[in-house]
């Protein structure tokens, strides 16, 4: 079984001009296949802003009204995607953008209220594995999108890491899936004053531990749940960290384990 990497940038890379062009070109660098996911930054809320059109959180996790679906959609599937796939074109590496409804790759549903009514938020149900196929025997990246859909016509917002999750478990069944998530930290800290105090392993007694002492807390913690969820579904690697350590193994950053 061949191995492929399934990484997944966030805003510190997508907002940073220089830090995109840098991780693009470290990005395309990387042999064998591979699949991009990015989330969208801050240009969704800064467009929005800029539209009058009312930015409504919780718990950090955008509501997704109609309004707002058509903003995202053209920043994150439009304007962030198109301008990431052009610039792996200009160094060398053949990509193809792609939201969750291009080739039926991702299918979600809208996810149900409970206490909170997210909107137009879609929680993962398949990835079909067909269509991806295809793209990486020939040598073809395929960029995906934070936008899914529910196959009756209705694009969701969907979180950029599950995203990430749920295509690496998906390919599991054809490669030997690494997932990758890449943010602004060294990896999981101990501390969060402290950049150097990197967890370098957690597996699932000691992440338990951690929630429990509070180490570990509100952020983290739907990043760490997705990892987990990846290791015990066959993905056979999950690391945590900083883009440079793609390329550099030694530089220091998590690694999840059962």
């Amino acid at each position: 079984m061949k191995t492929i990497k399934i990484i997944k940038i966030g805003g510190n890379i997508i907002d940073n001009e220089d830090a995109l062009a840098t991780f693009i070109k470290d990005f395309s660098t990387i042999t064998g296949p591979k699949v991009l996911v990015h989330g969208g930054g801050k240009l969704a809320t800064k467009l929005a802003t800029q539209m009058n059109i009312p930015v409504k959180m919780t718990e950090g996790r955008r509501i997704t009204d109609t309004d707002t679906l058509d903003i995202i959609t053209m920043v994150y599937a439009g304007k962030i995607n198109k301008n990431i796939v052009a610039q792996l074109q200009a160094n060398q590496c053949n990509a193809i953008g792609l939201s969750g409804a291009d080739g039926n790759t991702i299918i979600s549903e809208k996810r149900p209220v409970k206490t909170i009514d997210y909107g137009f938020v879609g929680d993962v149900k398949k990835v079909n594995t067909e269509v991806l196929k295809v793209l990486l025997s020939n040598n073809i990246t395929p960029v995906f999108c934070a936008i899914t859909h529910n196959e009756n016509g209705q694009l969701l917002n969907t979180n950029a890491d599950t995203i990430a999750s749920e295509l690496a478990i998906g390919l599991s069944s054809i490669f030997n899936t690494e997932l990758y998530y890449c943010f602004e930290k060294n990896g999981v800290l101990e501390s969060v004053e402290d950049d150097d105090s990197v967890i370098e392993n957690i597996n699932t007694e000691s992440y338990k531990a951690l929630k429990d002492n509070h180490i570990i807390f509100e952020g983290m913690l739907p990043k760490l749940d997705n990892c987990f969820h990846a290791i015990n579904q066959n993905v056979q690697k999950v690391c945590i960290g900083k883009s440079d350590m793609l390329l550099n193994t030694n530089n220091k950053h998590t690694t999840i384990t059962k």
